[in-house]
């Protein structure tokens, strides 16, 4: 029960975030959401979602250089 659930939620979150990278929107938001409720059974999806966290904080790094200018 708790397995599907969070497969549930985790492909309406994907949808999500797909529907929300063609009509403007939060959807890399929804992206790393749907990747936490994926981790949880697929190792796979735990890889991308350290790819993501690792890309996020980097670029989160140069935003805060160029701001401080």
């Amino acid at each position: 029960m708790k397995k599907c659930l969070l497969l549930f939620i985790g492909s309406l979150c994907m949808l999500l975030g797909l529907f929300f990278a063609i009509v403007p929107g939060p959807s890399l938001i929804f992206f790393i959401a749907g990747l936490m409720c994926f981790s949880f059974y697929y190792p796979k999806a735990r890889h991308y979602l350290a790819l993501c966290q690792k890309a996020l904080t980097k670029s989160c790094a140069f935003l805060d250089k160029k701001l401080a200018r």
